[in-house]
């Protein structure tokens, strides 16, 4: 598979998964829809991240570190809503 095809793999999945995000927007409602507005938006962002950051061509020490980082900002953000939470 050549670059510009991945690349442009990519961007297409992109589009289709912002349709899907329009839809559930207006179909969906309440916590399902949160769930799976969330869900949609972890896909792009691995998709981004994996494409278009070059996490595919790095080694597993970057791959790796890439995880950690976004593991770290998951444990701030459950900190700060435990925190605001009990307030």
């Amino acid at each position: 598979m050549t670059k510009e095809f991945s690349i442009l793999t990519v961007w297409g999945l992109l589009l289709v998964l912002l349709g899907l995000t329009m839809i559930s927007s207006t179909v969906l409602s309440g916590a399902i829809g949160l769930v799976v507005a969330l869900g949609i938006a972890v896909a792009k962002s691995a998709f981004v991240a994996w494409r278009y950051m070059h996490l595919d061509e790095q080694p597993a020490l970057a791959r790796l570190s890439a995880l950690g980082a976004v593991a770290w900002l998951a444990i701030l953000f459950s900190m700060t809503s435990f925190d605001y939470l009990t307030r």
